[in-house]
């Protein structure tokens, strides 16, 4: 007989987690929560945050196991330096009772699919214990339409970019998912602009041919450039390759701290707007651009 919920709670004691509160993660790895060898890596992982997964790639008949091995896994790491975030399965399919068993496990946030509305989102919200994070999956038409408004709610603090279930749900073909198309980049640009208005972290796509290394890194050269600095991965070698392409730029935060040195000084005799001949004119909008890379 499948295990369920009610089974669970007989089997396994829940323990008080410390909550890993980073904001901004370059490598999310994703683990198939039913995988009992790959979640007892997680502490020797080089991702920043670990996506225990319940949802796609888990068999329906393994659902329940992954759910237990899910509580399992967080019951055994109070405290961990990755971000241990699930996901669930859509509200409607089970992820409304996995969130209320979860709860009690202290998970550093639980990521929702298959949004469309607002109404979602609060429903999510109300199910998940503060301070559990809400994150979202934007991989539906409604969700890409209403991206500004679910990703302003109060609770959600990052949104994931769902590429082949939005370009399904759009009937796209998924033929125009490479780095030259006009259409991929506005849809890559749109949802890095829209979530850091909001302020909650974007988070690009999983790149499903993990073997092509090739092709990972040429569209981490362009999500870099467009001011992605986190990514879905599916195997440690894309790890890897993430943290390198998304580490920091100790030049830029050299320049960015001379700047804000220079103009405080500048600003304290009461001058707003001066040259430097190395960093050129720096005034108020270079001096607030220089503060926030360094609040990074």
């Amino acid at each position: 007989m499948p295990l369920t919920c009610d089974h669970l709670a007989t089997s396994l004691i829940p323990r008080e987690r410390t909550l890993n509160r980073m904001r901004h993660y370059r490598s999310v790895l994703m683990l198939s929560a039913h995988n009992r060898k790959h979640l007892s890596k997680i502490p020797d992982l080089e991702a920043d945050s670990v996506m225990l997964n319940l949802e796609d790639g888990v068999d329906v008949s393994l659902k329940p196991l992954a759910l237990q091995q899910c509580a399992w896994t967080l019951s055994q790491l109070p405290q961990c330096s990755k971000k241990l975030v699930v996901r669930v399965n859509p509200l409607d399919q089970g992820g409304d009772e996995e969130i209320r068993y979860l709860n009690a496990f202290g998970p550093d946030a639980i990521r929702i699919p298959k949004v469309r509305t607002l109404a979602d989102v609060n429903r999510a919200a109300a199910l998940i214990d503060e301070p559990i994070e809400l994150h979202l999956s934007i991989e539906t038409k409604e969700a890409w339409l209403a991206l500004s408004e679910l990703g302003a709610h109060r609770r959600v603090t990052a949104c994931y970019l769902g590429i082949l279930d939005l370009f399904a749900d759009m009937q796209l073909p998924q033929e125009l998912i490479e780095p030259h198309n006009p259409t991929l980049q506005m849809i890559l640009s749109h949802f890095l602009v829209t979530c850091k208005c909001v302020e909650a972290e974007p988070v690009s796509f999983v790149f499903q041919e993990y073997h092509n290394e090739d092709a990972f890194k040429e569209w981490l050269t362009l999500e870099k450039r467009m001011g992605f600095r986190s990514k879905g991965c599916l195997s440690p070698s894309q790890v890897a390759l993430v943290n390198s392409a998304f580490a920091e730029d100790t030049a830029a935060r050299r320049r960015a701290q001379k700047i804000v040195r220079l103009f405080e000084a500048q600003r304290s005799r009461g001058v707003s707007g001066f040259s430097d001949d190395e960093l050129g004119f720096i005034d108020e909008p270079v001096y607030k651009g220089a503060l926030a890379l360094l609040q990074t």
